[in-house]
């Protein structure tokens, strides 16, 4: 069902929310888009600007490892400022009130944390960029650090233990995808009444498949996106409207 309007996607996901005792919500860029975060395939957006930098050419090369410090760094004070939305909020309260157990993210921007969400809450799937680590040793460090090195000739830093590569702590394309976070999640997934898909595309997999796991596994599965989905067919509700217009009465 595609809820017509913004009242009646309210109701009915009031509905669904009070009838699930386990909710799981799965995130995407476009929760936080609203808190000044671009999200990456929009007119605009992140990767119709600059091409993404795969693994595989950030370990080749000095220059890619630059480059991607370099586009980093550019993105600082978009990911300083930011600060939750209504829908982080309104999640946190659904977190509080004992609805979700845990979430699951695509977002790499800590804002679910930063909403009242404890580390070991929040799985997340494509890393955080608010760290880096050393791709040798697990090293972790602050980006001031890593800022402070790469600055006087925009050069990216080695770790000084182990002389391994240091990378901000996200999942690039071609890179392993984390096991226990994979894993956790489909835990989640498959322990829940309801799955909240909010602002993903839904095309960037294996994480696409949770929604899919979670129908297959008799829970009820609504989508919250602005633009339509290839799984918008399969879903209990479909709402097509701002998310944090969406889910500011959770709040």
């Amino acid at each position: 069902m595609i809820a017509p309007d913004l009242e009646t996607a309210i109701d009915r996901l009031r509905g669904l929310i009070d009838q699930s005792p386990v909710v799981v919500p799965f995130t995407g860029a476009g929760i936080s888009t609203e808190c000044g975060i671009p999200d990456f395939r929009s007119p605009g957006g992140l990767w119709t600007k600059n091409r993404p930098i795969p693994y595989d050419e950030f370990i080749a090369s000095q220059d890619m490892r630059n480059e991607a410090w370099r586009r980093r760094f550019a993105m600082e004070a978009s990911f300083a400022a930011a600060g939750p939305g209504r829908g982080h909020q309104a999640l946190a309260s659904l977190h509080r009130a004992g609805k979700i157990p845990a979430l699951i993210t695509q977002n790499i921007d800590n804002l679910h944390q930063a909403s009242g969400f404890a580390p070991e809450s929040v799985v997340e799937l494509h890393g955080n960029t608010t760290y880096a680590t050393c791709l040798g040793c697990g090293e972790r460090y602050a980006l001031s650090w890593v800022r402070e090195r790469f600055e006087p000739a925009e050069e990216a830093p080695d770790c000084p233990g182990c002389g391994g590569y240091i990378k901000s702590a996200t999942v690039s394309f071609g890179q392993a995808m984390p096991v226990a976070a994979m894993q956790r999640a489909e835990e989640l997934t498959l322990t829940c009444d309801l799955f909240l898909a909010i602002g993903s595309s839904l095309v960037v997999w294996p994480a696409a498949g949770f929604p899919l796991m979670a129908k297959r596994n008799s829970a009820a599965l609504i989508i919250i996106n602005r633009e339509p989905t290839e799984f918008d067919g399969i879903a209990d509700l479909v709402v097509r409207q701002d998310i944090g217009d969406a889910l500011a009465p959770f709040v």
